[in-house]
C-alpha cells in the first residue's frame, strides 16, 4: 500500500508528484495522522501517532489497528471505515487505543478516503484528537453545571434533556431519573415546545438565545413562570449539537413586578412606563387626569405624539442619559393635553431593568408645574415689586434675575446686571465673604447682615447689608440664593452726625466743667471771705465790750 502511494500517480515534469507532497504534510502535521487500508492496517504514521501513543514508529506500521484499541472499537472503527468508501468522509468516531505505558487515552477520529490514481477508494486517512484536555474540560463543565445554584439543563437540538443539575430537581420537585432522556416538550406546553424549538434556532444561529418564557409544571401541577438563557452547546470541530439552558424562577420576580405595578397604579403623581424608544407601556390613572386621554388613548403610543419635535429631542436625550447613569432629573417636557393645553411639566425618570439589570426602559414621574410657575410667577412678581434691592443669584454668584431697585442703587441697567457675576462689582476680599455667605445658605437656609459695599456706576462705593436665603428647586434642592440688599448710606450718615453730635456735646460739657471750676471758686472765696468778716466783726464787738483803760 505504501508503495501503491509512493507510486501513483507518476511526478509531474514541473515539481513533485501528488504522493510526495502528501507524505510530507502528514509527516509535518501537528496532530497524529496516519494512513491505513481497508481492514486496518496502518500503512503510515508520523511522528505524533509515536508520541501519542508512546510507540517507536517502526512498532506502529504494518500493525493492525486492533492492536491497539478494544474488539468493539474495532468493529466501530471497521464500520467507520465502510462510511468512508460510502460517503468518502467519517466524522468523530471515539477511540481509545492504549498506549506503550497501558494508559487509556480518549480520541475522536475523522477520516477521509485515500483514492487511487482511478478514484477507487483504498483506505483511509485518519486524524486523532486527543480528548484528555477535552475530557477534562467536559468533567470541569459538568461539575460546573452539576454545582449552579440555579437550574441548569443540557439538551440536543430536538429538545431531549442530556443533563440536569438538582437544581432543576429543586424547581420542578421530580428525580433526575424522571428528567433525563425526556424531551423538554413533557413539561411545557406545546405552544411553549414551538417556542422553544425557536430558541434553539436562533442558538444554532447565533450561539445564544436570551429570555424566553417558558412554563413549566411541576411534579405537584403548579405552573412555574420561568426565564430561559441558553447558549450553544458545541462538539469538538466547534459545530453546535445541543444548548447549556440555564433557567431563572420568576416568581419572585412576578411578585415583585406585580408590587411595582401596583405602586405605579397608586401613585399620586403621573406615572408611565415607556421603552428605549418612547412608547408607552405603562401610565397609571393620574397620566390620564393630567392629558384627559383615556388609557387605551396613551398605551403604546409614543410619547412624540403628545410633546413637540423639539422636546422628542429632549427625551431621547434624556433616555441616553437614563441608559447611561441609571437617573435623569428635570428635564422640561411640555406635553399637549386632549383639550389642547400645553401643560408645563418637569420629568425625573429612572432604569428600568431586565432581569440580567440591562436597561430595557424607563419608569418616568411627571410632576405638573402649573401651580409651580404660578408660584414662580407670583415670587417674581414679588421680587420686582419690592422697595428694596432683591436679586436672585445662582451658587456661584451669577445674577440671575434683579428688581429696578437694584438698578436704582447701583445706575446700571438690567441688562448690565443680569447674567453678571457680583465679583464684577464688590472687592476681592468681599467676594470671598460673599461665597462664604453662600455656603451658609447652602448649609443652614439663609445668612444675615453680609457686608458689601458695591461700586456703582459713577463710582461711588455704597456701603450696603445683605440678607439672603435658600433658592430650592421642586426636590427642596438649594440652587441659588435671593438677596435683599439694604442701602447703609443714610444710617452711616446719621452715625456720623450723632458722632459728630457726640463730639459738639462733650466740648459743651467740657465749658461748663470749666465754668463750673470757675463758679466754685468763686463762691469758695466770698465763703471764706464771709469768715473773715465774721471774724473781724466777732474781734471788733469784742473790742467794743472791754472798759477804756485808765
Amino acid at each position: 500500500m505504501a508503495k501503491a502511494v509512493k507510486e501513483a500517480p507518476a511526478r509531474d515534469s514541473d515539481g513533485p508528484s501528488s504522493s510526495l507532497v502528501a507524505d510530507i504534510i502528514i509527516a509535518n502535521a501537528p496532530d497524529p495522522v496516519f494512513v491505513s487500508d481497508l481492514e486496518g492496517k496502518i500503512l503510515q504514521a508520523n511522528d505524533a501517532v509515536s508520541q501519542l501513543l508512546g510507540f517507536r514508529q517502526d512498532e506502529v506500521l504494518e500493525q493492525s489497528l486492533s492492536r491497539f484499541i478494544s474488539a468493539e472499537e474495532t468493529r466501530e472503527f471497521t464500520a467507520a471505515l465502510r462510511e468512508v468508501v460510502e460517503h468518502g468522509v467519517s466524522r468523530n468516531a471515539v477511540l481509545n487505543p492504549r498506549s506503550a505505558s497501558g494508559e487509556v487515552i480518549p480520541t475522536s477520529l475523522n477520516a477521509s478516503a485515500l483514492r487511487d490514481a482511478d478514484g477507487n477508494v483504498i483506505g483511509a486517512i485518519g486524524i486523532l484528537r486527543d480528548m484528555r484536555e477535552l475530557d477534562k474540560a467536559r468533567a470541569y463543565a459538568e461539575r460546573l453545571i452539576k454545582d449552579a445554584p440555579d437550574p441548569v439543563f443540557v439538551s440536543d437540538l430536538e429538545g431531549k434533556i442530556l443533563q440536569a443539575n438538582d437544581a432543576v430537581s429543586d424547581l420542578l420537585g421530580f428525580r433526575q431519573d424522571e428528567v433525563l432522556e425526556q424531551s423538554l416538550s413533557r413539561f411545557i406546553s406545546a405552544e411553549e415546545t414551538r417556542e422553544f424549538m425557536a430558541a434553539l434556532d436562533e442558538v444554532v444561529e447565533r450561539g445564544v438565545t436570551r429570555n424566553a418564557v417558558l412554563h413549566p409544571r411541576s411534579a405537584s401541577g403548579e405552573v412555574i413562570p420561568t426565564s430561559l438563557n441558553a447558549s450553544a452547546l458545541r462538539d469538538a470541530d466547534g459545530n453546535v449539537i445541543g444548548a447549556i439552558g440555564v433557567l431563572r424562577d420568576m416568581r419572585e420576580l412576578d411578585k415583585a413586578r406585580a408590587y411595582a405595578e401596583r405602586l405605579i397604579e397608586d401613585a399620586p403623581d403621573p406615572v408611565f412606563v415607556s421603552d428605549l424608544e418612547g412608547k408607552i407601556l405603562q401610565a397609571n390613572e393620574a397620566v390620564s387626569d393630567l392629558l384627559g386621554f383615556r388609557p387605551d388613548e396613551v398605551l403604546e403610543q409614543s410619547l412624540s405624539r403628545f410633546i413637540s419635535p423639539e422636546e422628542t429631542r429632549e427625551f431621547t436625550a434624556a433616555m441616553r442619559e437614563v441608559v447611561e447613569r441609571g437617573v435623569t432629573r428635570n428635564a422640561v417636557l411640555n406635553p399637549r393635553s386632549a383639550s389642547g393645553e400645553i401643560i408645563p411639566t418637569s420629568l425625573n425618570a429612572s432604569a428600568l431593568r431586565d432581569a440580567d439589570g440591562n436597561v430595557i426602559g424607563a419608569i418616568g414621574v411627571l410632576r405638573d408645574m402649573r401651580e409651580l410657575d404660578k408660584a414662580r410667577a407670583y415670587a417674581e412678581r414679588l421680587i420686582e415689586d419690592a422697595p428694596d434691592p432683591v436679586f436672585v443669584s445662582d451658587l456661584e454668584g451669577k445674577i440671575l434675575q434683579a428688581n429696578e431697585a437694584v438698578s436704582e442703587l447701583l445706575g446700571f441697567r438690567k441688562d448690565e446686571v443680569l447674567e453678571q457675576s457680583l465679583s464684577r462689582f464688590i472687592s476681592p476680599e468681599e467676594t470671598r465673604e460673599f461665597t462664604a455667605a453662600l455656603r451658609e445658605v447652602v448649609e443652614r437656609g439663609v445668612t444675615r447682615n453680609a457686608r458689601l459695599n458695591p461700586r456703582s456706576a459713577s463710582g461711588e462705593i455704597i456701603p450696603t447689608t445683605l440678607n439672603a436665603s435658600a433658592l430650592r428647586d421642586p426636590d427642596g434642592k438649594v440652587i441659588g440664593a435671593i438677596g435683599i440688599l439694604r442701602d447703609m448710606r443714610a444710617y452711616e450718615q446719621v452715625v456720623r452726625d450723632l458722632e459728630q453730635s457726640k463730639g459738639e456735646l462733650q466740648e459743651k460739657i467740657l465749658d461748663l466743667e470749666k465754668f463750673e471750676e470757675v463758679v466754685v471758686g468763686r463762691e469758695l472765696k466770698m465763703i471764706a471771705l464771709e469768715k473773715e468778716l465774721e471774724t473781724l466783726r466777732t474781734e471788733a464787738e469784742q473790742l467794743m465790750k472791754e472798759p477804756p483803760g485808765p
